[in-house]
C-alpha cells in the first residue's frame, strides 16, 4: 500500500532535529537531520548509478529519476515494511516533503528562468498553431478518456477536476526534457528542431494556465464562488508581478557591473521575493509553485543577474534537493496497484490516447504548414515528451484527492513510457539530410598548387577572453591587399564551444541559440556575449574577411564531431583550436579546463582537414589590432616533413599581410651527428621555391643553422624565438627532431616535440605558438549526425 502522508498528523511524537550520537544510547535514524541526510544520499546515489545505466539509451534524466523514485517506494524496494519503516518512516514525511517542495519551488524559478516572454511574443503562426493543435486535441481526448476512468477505477472522484486533471495530464510537453533531447539528437538547428522549441515554449505557459484553473477547481469548498475567488485572485496576483516585478529586476541589472560579482544583497533580495511569491500564490490556493515559477519567467534574461542567480541557486537545488521530490512522488506511486486485464488495459489506453492526441494532432496541423511527412512525424513524437511538470500535476491532483492510487500508478507510467519513446522513435523516423557534396572538398590543407584560391578558416573558442587572439591571428592570416588579393578570399566560421551539461543554465544556452541563431549574437543586455558580437562585427566591417558565426552545443564526449563535422560542412582548409591552458600575469601556462584537451587530442585523431593548436600568450597585447597598425614578427622553424610545410604554407600567407616580417629556420643535421642529411625531394623543392620568391620580399628572412645535438638545437629556438608567433609542425621529421626527442619530455602530446618545447618551463618565451598538422587522409568516416550550429546565413 502506498505510503500516506496525513499519517504524519496522527503521530503523537513529534522527531527532534539532532541525536546524541550512538554512543549515548541515540538511533540517529530517529532523528529528523541523520535521517533527511540518508534519505538524500540514498536518493542521488540511486538516480545518479540509474541515470550512468541509461546514458548509453541516450534517455534524459529525468527518466533516471522517476525511476529511481519508484523502486524506492512501495512498488520495489519499498515492499520491505522494515525498509520502509527505518527509512522512509511516516513521521519522517513532512521533513521529505518540506524539503522536496522547497527545492522544487526554486528549481521552478529556475524553469522560469528559461523561459523568455520575448521569444514567445515571435512565435510563428506555423508553431502557435501546432502547440495549439497539440494541446487541444489531448486535452479533448483526455476528457473523454477520464469518463471511462471515472466508470472504472475511479468511481465517486469529483467529476469537473477530474475532467480538467486528465486533459492537463495528456496535453503536456515538457519543454526542459524536450530542449536536452534535442541538444542531445543534434536537432536543435533543424526545422524540426525550432518548431519543437518554439511550439513547446508556449504548449508549457499554456500547460500552467491549465493547471492553474484545474487547482482552483479541486478545492474543498463546496461553493463555485470558492473557485471562481481562487482564479480571479491568482490572476491578479500575475497580473501584480507582470506590472511591478520587471522594473525592480531592471534597476537591480543596471547596477550590476559587467565582470563584477552581483550583490549579496540584490541575490537575497531575488530568492527572498521568490519565497513571498510562493507563500501569496499557496495563500491564494493555487500552490506555491506558481509563484516561484512567474517570478522566474520575469527575471531579465540578459545581464549578470540571471546568471548569478542560476550559479548561486542551481546545483545545490538540482543535484540534492530536487532528487527528494522524486521520491516523495515515488513513495505515492504503487504500481502493484495495477492489477488485472482491466487495469493493465486501462493503462494501455492512457498511453495510446496520450500519444495519438499529441502525434496525430501535432502531425496534422504540420502537414498544413507543408512540413515534409517525417518531420512532422518526428515532431510529434517529440511534442508527446513529459517531465517534471507532469509529475507536478499528477502529484497535486493526488494531494487533492483528484487522482486515486490506481489512476496515479498508471498516469505517471504513461510519463515515463511516452518520454522514454521519444528518442530511439525520432532517431529511427528522422535523419537530416546533409548537404555535403566530397567531390568539391578539395582544399583541405593550406599546402596548396593553387595558392590564390580562398581559405577557409574554422576557429573555435571557448570564452571571451579567446577573442582578442583569434581575430588577431585572423588578421595577420589575410594576406596582400589591392589588386593581388583579388580571388584570394578569406573565410572564416568563428565557432563557439559550449558544453551541454544537465544543469538548467545549458538548457538557457539552447533557449537562447534556438531564440536567435546565436547564444552570444544576443543585443538585449551587456555580457560576454555582447563584447563577443561586438568584437565580430566591428572586424568584419573594418576588414575584408567574411565572419560566419557558429555555436556547437555538446557534451564534451563527442563535441570534436561538432567540430569535425562543422569543418566538413564548410569545406575548411584549417581548423583552429585554442589550447587548454591559458597564460598567468606570471608569464607562466595554467589550465582552463582539462576537458578541452581531450577535444583537442580526438580532431587531430579524426581531422577532416589540416589542424591547428593556438597556444596563446596575448598575441597582438590582448586586443584587436587594426591592420594598418599590425607590426608583428612570425617564426617558422622548419626540421622537415608535412607538417612542417603546412606551417611553411601558413607563414608565407601571412607574410603577405604589409605589416608582417616572417622569419623561416631550418635545421640541418652537422657534421658532428654522424649521419647524412636526408632531405625528402618534397622538402627541397618547397624550399627551393621558397627561397627564389624570398628575394623578391624583403619582409621575409630565411636562415638555416646546423646543429649537432638536441641541446644546440635548444639553443637555436631560444635565439629566434623573441618574436609574436612562432608556427611549427606538429609531428616534424629528420634527424635533428629525434636529437629532440632524447632532450625533451614531451608532456603534451598533441603539441609534438617543438610545440612541447616552446610551452615548457625550460623555455621562456614570450611569443605565441601555433602548432599545425597537416591533413594526411583518408578521412575518418564521421558519425551520421548533424552537428548543433547556428549560423546567420548558410554559407556555403
Amino acid at each position: 500500500m502506498a505510503v500516506n502522508t496525513t499519517m504524519v498528523a496522527g503521530c503523537s511524537t513529534a522527531m527532534k532535529a539532532t541525536s546524541n550520537g550512538v554512543f549515548q544510547g541515540d538511533n540517529p535514524l530517529d532523528f529528523a537531520l541523520p535521517l533527511a541526510i540518508l534519505q538524500i544520499c540514498l536518493v542521488v546515489i540511486l538516480t545518479r548509478l540509474l541515470g550512468l545505466l541509461l546514458r548509453p539509451l541516450r534517455q534524459p534524466r529525468v527518466i533516471a529519476e522517476i525511476v529511481g523514485g519508484i523502486l524506492l517506494g512501495p512498488s520495489a524496494v519499498g515492499r520491505s515494511q522494515e525498509f520502509l519503516h527505518r527509512v522512509f518512516p511516516a513521521k519522517s514525511l513532512s521533513v521529505l516533503d518540506t524539503l522536496a517542495n522547497l527545492g522544487l519551488l526554486f528549481f521552478l524559478f529556475l524553469v522560469g528562468l528559461e523561459l523568455d516572454p520575448n521569444s514567445l511574443r515571435r512565435t510563428g503562426k506555423g508553431a502557435m498553431s501546432i502547440a495549439a493543435a497539440g494541446i487541444t486535441l489531448p486535452f479533448i481526448l483526455g476528457i473523454g478518456t477520464s469518463f471511462v476512468l471515472r466508470s472504472t477505477i475511479s468511481k465517486g472522484v469529483d467529476g469537473p477536476p477530474f475532467l480538467v486533471f486528465m486533459g492537463v495530464a495528456l496535453s503536456i510537453t515538457a519543454f526542459p526534457v524536450l530542449a536536452r533531447i534535442l541538444a542531445e539528437l543534434k536537432l536543435l538547428t533543424t526545422s524540426v528542431g525550432r518548431m519543437a522549441m518554439s511550439a513547446a515554449a508556449v504548449n508549457d505557459v499554456a500547460a500552467w494556465i491549465l493547471l492553474a484553473l484545474a487547482i482552483a477547481l479541486s478545492g474543498t469548498g463546496n461553493s463555485p464562488l470558492v473557485a471562481l475567488w481562487v482564479f480571479l485572485c491568482g490572476s491578479g496576483f500575475v497580473l501584480l508581478c507582470f506590472f511591478t516585478l520587471p522594473p525592480v529586476f531592471r534597476w537591480i541589472s543596471l547596477r550590476c557591473a559587467d565582470g563584477e560579482p552581483v550583490s549579496e544583497l540584490y541575490i537575497c533580495a531575488t530568492l527572498s521575493t521568490v519565497l513571498a511569491a510562493g507563500f501569496i500564490t499557496d495563500l491564494i490556493g493555487i500552490h506555491a509553485l506558481f509563484g516561484a515559477f512567474v517570478v522566474g519567467v520575469l527575471v531579465p534574461k540578459d545581464g549578470p543577474l540571471a546568471g548569478a542567480l542560476v550559479e548561486k541557486v542551481e546545483d545545490l537545488v538540482s543535484g540534492l534537493f530536487l532528487p527528494l521530490y522524486f521520491v516523495s512522488s515515488g513513495l505515492k506511486t504503487d504500481i502493484t496497484t495495477i492489477k488485472g486485464a482491466q487495469s493493465w488495459g486501462l493503462l494501455v489506453l492512457v498511453v495510446v490516447t496520450s500519444c495519438f492526441g499529441k502525434i496525430i494532432g501535432t502531425i496534422s496541423v504540420a502537414l498544413l504548414c507543408k512540413m515534409p511527412f517525417r518531420e512532422s512525424l518526428a515532431l510529434g513524437f517529440l511534442m508527446n515528451t513529459k517531465g517534471l511538470v507532469e509529475l507536478i500535476v499528477l502529484n497535486i491532483g493526488k494531494d487533492r484527492k483528484v487522482l486515486n492510487e490506481q489512476t496515479f500508478a498508471i498516469l505517471v507510467l504513461m510519463a515515463i513510457i511516452t518520454t522514454f519513446i521519444t528518442t530511439p522513435i525520432v532517431m529511427a523516423v528522422y535523419k537530416p539530410a546533409k548537404k555535403q557534396s566530397k567531390s568539391d572538398y578539395t582544399n583541405r590543407t593550406i599546402e596548396r598548387q593553387d595558392t590564390n584560391s580562398e581559405l577557409r578558416i574554422l576557429a573555435c573558442f571557448h570564452s571571451v577572453t579567446n577573442i582578442p587572439s583569434i581575430l588577431n591571428l585572423i588578421e595577420v592570416s589575410r594576406g596582400t591587399e589591392g589588386k593581388e588579393a583579388r580571388g584570394r578570399r578569406l573565410c572564416v566560421y568563428a565557432m563557439h564551444l559550449m558544453e551541454l551539461t544537465e544543469r538548467s543554465s545549458a538548457i538557457v544556452m539552447v533557449h537562447r541559440a534556438r531564440k536567435n541563431g546565436l547564444p552570444f549574437w544576443n543585443k538585449g543586455g551587456k555580457s560576454d556575449s555582447d563584447q563577443i558580437v561586438v568584437a565580430f562585427e566591428a572586424f568584419q566591417q573594418l576588414s575584408r574577411v567574411s565572419i560566419r558565426p557558429m555555436t556547437a552545443i555538446s557534451p564534451f564526449s563527442n563535441m570534436h564531431e561538432d567540430v569535425c563535422n562543422s569543418a566538413e560542412r564548410k569545406r575548411a582548409a584549417i581548423i583552429i583550436l585554442p589550447f587548454h591552458k591559458h597564460q598567468r600575469f606570471d608569464g607562466s601556462l595554467e589550465t582552463t579546463r582539462a576537458d578541452f584537451r581531450w577535444v583537442n587530442q580526438k580532431v587531430l585523431e579524426h581531422p577532416p582537414c589540416s589542424v591547428g593548436i593556438l597556444v596563446d600568450r596575448g598575441l597582438g597585447g590582448g586586443s584587436h589590432i587594426c591592420a594598418s597598425n599590425v607590426s608583428s614578427t612570425i617564426t617558422v622553424f622548419f626540421f622537415g616533413g608535412r607538417d612542417d610545410r603546412e606551417a611553411l604554407a601558413y607563414g608565407r600567407r601571412m607574410a603577405e599581410h604589409p605589416g608582417i616580417t616572417l622569419n623561416v629556420v631550418r635545421f640541418l643535421p652537422s657534421s658532428d651527428m654522424g649521419m647524412e642529411s636526408t632531405v625528402v625531394d618534397i622538402d627541397q623543392t618547397i624550399l627551393t621555391e621558397f627561397k627564389e620568391k624570398k628575394s623578391e620580399d624583403e619582409s621575409v628572412r630565411y636562415e638555416e643553422r646546423a646543429v649537432g645535438k638536441g641541446s644546440e638545437a635548444v639553443e637555436v629556438i631560444k635565439e629566434f624565438s623573441r618574436c609574436h608567433l612562432i608556427l611549427v609542425g606538429q609531428a616534424p621529421e629528420g634527424p635533428v627532431v629525434e636529437s629532440l626527442h632524447l632532450k625533451i619530455n614531451a608532456v603534451f602530446s598533441e603539441l609534438g616535440p617543438v610545440g612541447g618545447l616552446l610551452t615548457s618551463p625550460e623555455l621562456s618565451t614570450a611569443a605565441s605558438v601555433l602548432v599545425v598538422q597537416q591533413f594526411r587522409g583518408p578521412l575518418v568516416p564521421s558519425p551520421s549526425t548533424s552537428t548543433v550550429m547556428v549560423l546567420p546565413e548558410d554559407v556555403e
